[in-house]
């Protein structure tokens, strides 16, 4: 898909087919709010339809909907949902309150409400109409958004809408047990050898090798060897942030930041290990880590805008904050999802630690339920792992990725706008 495409809203119908696409799944007891920009689509925000006592005076809420709409600098306007099946009932059942709230709030921010429909599971109609003759009870058929034109020209594309992450996306691949045996004895026999490198500098730059070379050339389903070895570097706690990134930031940001957490012991002498690389060197590549400290940070220069320090290399906080560089490296990012992915299945240490970066590459990408899934099947592995339960404070507190509150660094399912 180019740039320069964009996607037609023609009706209601297109805008509601569009907001599954964009988040992944189709909501429900929801409401989902998103920025015009003229007469485009900007950003597309889901939260949990308030309870009663937040009904019962939902300025608070409505304040909260405003303060995340606003990272949209460019929006001019906005549009409402309510996912929920409660919208055909007579007032107060239905969610009449919370819009007129929304109106309020959201018009005095500049961002005026131009129009707000209920969808259910049957049948969705426009919130704000009262007229039996053109908004007769109890509406039209959702299918009419499933057979809508931009939702026709999404799945033509490649799109897909799966099922919301509280009911299990993206589970686990699904191993044999002497498949899974076969990993966890092989991991075991890695995790052993590298125990005993946690402070080797060479180990660390070849396993940043590994890692690079992997996610450079589209990695597919690894030999069981790989997956092993891969799950026994993730339990080291200094690499698994090195990991997360250099996918983000570029390997000189992994290396600076392990430098200057102490990490290396210049007494650890012992020759690094490690299965062949799967795959040629990336184009510049060095064969072992002693030419990390000559690799940019992705997505940076040496006196761009938003560099941390003169060298324009950014520290592990502002990475894992999604704060710098100014926009990450997201094609690395995916294909590191793809790997944790394939890591996550065993489970264990090395699992919670696979599924706390999915966790966090899903926050990175303003996807928060999405987040809190895998971050909660990281701590349903390993109770008490220490940066799930940080990142789940974060998306919990409803906290946005840098990246994700700015347009031109934000992640795209699809690159066009949609207009």
């Amino acid at each position: 898909m180019k740039p320069s495409e964009h996607l037609t809203i023609r009706g209601p119908e297109d805008i509601l087919g569009f907001i599954p696409h964009s988040l992944g799944y189709w909501p429900a007891d929801s409401l989902v709010a998103m920025t015009l920009q003229g007469n485009r689509l900007g950003a597309t925000l889901r939260l949990d339809l308030p309870g009663p006592e937040s009904l019962a005076d939902p300025r608070d809420y409505a304040r909260t909907v405003r303060d995340y709409l606003l990272a949209d600098e460019n929006a001019d306007a906005a549009l409402l949902a309510c996912f929920t099946n409660d919208g055909w009932m007579e007032p107060p059942g239905t969610y009449r309150g919370l819009l007129d709230a929304l109106q309020t709030v959201l018009g005095a921010a500049g961002m005026p409400v131009r129009d707000a429909w209920y969808v259910g599971d049957a049948f969705w109609r426009d919130a704000f109409c009262t007229d039996p003759y053109c908004c007769p009870s109890p509406g039209r058929s959702v299918q009419a958004i499933r057979d809508s034109m931009l939702n026709a020209e999404m799945v033509f594309r490649g799109s897909s809408v799966g099922p919301a992450p509280e009911d299990g996306a993206h589970p686990p691949p699904l191993l044999s047990g002497e498949e899974r045996a076969a990993v966890l004895a092989s991991e075991a026999t890695w995790a052993a050898q590298l125990d005993r490198r946690r402070g080797s500098r060479e180990q660390f730059g070849q396993l940043m090798v590994q890692w690079e070379v992997l996610l450079a050339n589209e990695p597919g389903p690894l030999p069981v060897n790989d997956v092993a070895f891969l799950r026994a570097s993730l339990r080291v706690p200094a690499w698994r942030d090195a990991v997360l990134v250099m996918a983000a930031a570029g390997q000189a940001a992994a290396l600076a930041g392990a430098e200057m957490f102490g990490i290396f012991d210049v007494g650890c002498i012992l020759a690094p290990v490690g299965p062949v690389l799967p795959g040629p060197l990336p184009s510049g590549l060095p064969a072992s880590g002693a030419g990390l400290t000559g690799r940019e940070p992705a997505g940076t220069g040496a006196t761009g805008p938003g560099t941390r320090s003169m060298q324009g290399i950014p520290g592990y906080g502002e990475v894992l904050l999604g704060l710098d560089p100014v926009v990450p490296a997201w094609h690395t990012l995916n294909s590191l999802d793809e790997v944790l992915e394939q890591l996550s299945a065993c489970g264990g240490q090395a699992g919670a630690a696979a599924l706390t970066g999915r966790g966090w590459i899903a926050w990175c990408r303003g996807r928060g339920s999405y987040a809190a899934a895998y971050l909660g099947r990281a701590l349903d592995e390993e109770p008490g792992y220490r940066l799930a339960e940080l990142m789940l404070e974060l998306v919990r507190r409803g906290t946005l990725c840098g990246w994700a509150a700015r347009k031109e660094a934000a992640w795209r399912k699809f690159e066009p706008d949609a207009a």
